[in-house]
């Protein structure tokens, strides 16, 4: 017996949805049949919130719901240090070590020429920027060690030579291959106390 027509179309959104396949969002629709309809009405309020209210930080593109995120405008913070991570999640995940102090940037992306996305697609520019305007002493490279995060330090280790600052890249601890995001905190942590020094030499 088919479902209806209403159940199917929910279904189908759901399973769009990472790590949700088809018998895990037949259980979120009957929890919602289940429930009020006011659990239903503040879920679709919460994502239209989301959507409507929350964007990225003019300085450095962490997600925020104002114009600069909490960690740019913490006093507290060291301003002359910038670690460049690939996207908000790596972000997140080196925050949780709490062994950095320093503001971040975030690529909102890597380099990977098999998805068509170059350097102009990310915010590098943005970042040369950010440097030139600010007195920063040092960039961390803490995007991911496969072959889209190498290639993507790699360039940007190019690019900020000419400004002669302070260069290093996250240390041993991450395999090759893995991810910041999915790193566990003890080998985050090992990696951002053991990064190593890039030369600002050819």
């Amino acid at each position: 017996m088919a479902y209806p027509q209403l159940v199917e179309n929910l279904i189908e959104q759901l399973t769009k949805l990472p790590g949700v396949g088809r018998r895990s969002a037949e259980r979120m629709v009957f929890w919602f049949l289940d429930h009020s309809k006011e659990h239903s009405l503040e879920l679709s309020k919460s994502i239209v919130e989301l959507k409507e209210n929350l964007r990225f930080c003019k300085e450095c593109n962490n997600l925020t719901e104002k114009e600069t995120c909490s960690i740019c405008r913490d006093p507290g913070r060291d301003h002359a240090t910038i670690c460049v991570v690939e996207d908000n999640k790596h972000l997140l995940a080196i925050e949780r070590t709490g062994v950095f102090n320093g503001l971040y940037h975030v690529l909102l992306g890597a380099i990977s020429p098999a998805e068509g996305r170059g350097p102009d697609d990310l915010k590098i520019q943005d970042l040369i920027a950010r440097i030139k305007a600010q007195d920063v002493k040092e960039v961390v490279i803490a995007t991911d060690p496969d072959t889209e995060g190498e290639m993507t330090a790699l360039h940007i280790a190019n690019e900020l030579r000419p400004l002669n600052i302070k260069m290093s890249r996250i240390g041993v601890g991450i395999p090759v291959g893995s991810s910041v995001e999915y790193a566990d905190l003890s080998t985050l942590t090992m990696s951002m106390n053991a990064r190593r020094e890039i030369s600002s030499h050819q």
